[in-house]
């Protein structure tokens, strides 16, 4: 199936906005209402976001997939242009609508729960995290980057692995699922000290929101330094992950 760019940004834009609605929307659905103390997630309400940011990544590849190959993260998209033969010319307008959907679907989230922000944080000073990510450890922006860095390695490296003509494909259309399962184990393994975006679109978008929208401690315009460790690392371990799988496992797979 022939396809124009345009049809492959739109199936980006759509896909991510799929992903960061179902993804952000747990999140404020956690921290506003979880077990009737807003604010405050315990061990349950992390496992329902590892859940569902994972089940949001498998329904984004779906929308998103049979057009443009469902990146819905410039990580995957520089990794692909790197390693895979993706036009260098696709990169940018792909991280463009990247960032635009994921911008908009928190927009919809926000709108969505607005008169639950302005309850429970009427200010809106304390609550830019249900958006995008922060380093456990404030006023240590660094702190993160090198499990940032980890995180994307892995996903970038299963998802050659999971999707590679030369290994074993998974059966039918479940390659999805199956990378949707690879962010749930990534979020419970490495998404302690700095929310594991892995994904610079699914940070920025939203945090750019926050700016627009007043949030304070947004770590864009607070001084604050905080939004360039999620930008930085993903597109770092991307790289590093597809180069492991390329040089370590994929030269000795037969040829398809």
């Amino acid at each position: 199936m022939r396809t124009t760019l345009l049809a492959e940004c739109a199936a980006e834009f759509f896909g991510t906005l799929v992903l960061i609605l179902l993804g952000c929307g747990v999140v404020a659905s956690v921290v506003l209402f979880g077990n009737g103390t807003p604010g405050e997630i315990v061990n349950g309400g992390v496992t329902n976001i590892n859940i569902a940011w994972g089940l949001a990544v498998t329904m984004g590849i779906y929308t998103a997939g049979k057009i443009s190959g469902a990146h819905l993260n410039p990580a995957v998209t520089v990794a692909m242009a790197v390693f895979r033969g993706l036009g260098w010319g696709k990169v940018l307008p792909y991280i463009v609508a990247q960032v635009a959907g994921a911008f908009t679907a928190a927009a919809i989230v926000f709108l969505n729960y607005r008169p639950a922000f302005e309850k429970f944080d009427p200010a809106l000073e304390k609550t830019a995290g249900v958006f995008a990510t922060f380093p456990a450890f404030p006023g240590q922006p660094g702190v993160g980057f090198i499990d940032q860095v980890i995180g994307t390695a892995l996903l970038l490296f299963l998802i050659c692995a999971i999707t590679d003509e030369r290994n074993s494909l998974p059966a039918g259309n479940l390659a999805p699922v199956i990378i949707g399962l690879v962010v749930v184990v990534i979020g419970m393994s490495f998404g302690a000290l700095h929310g594991y975006a892995i994904n610079p679109a699914r940070d920025f978008g939203p945090r750019l929101m926050t700016a627009v929208m007043g949030f304070k401690n947004n770590g864009l315009t607070d001084g604050s330094g905080v939004f360039w460790v999620p930008i930085i690392a993903p597109i770092l371990g991307g790289i590093l992950g597809t180069a492991a799988y390329d040089l370590g496992l994929r030269r000795f797979l037969p040829e398809a």
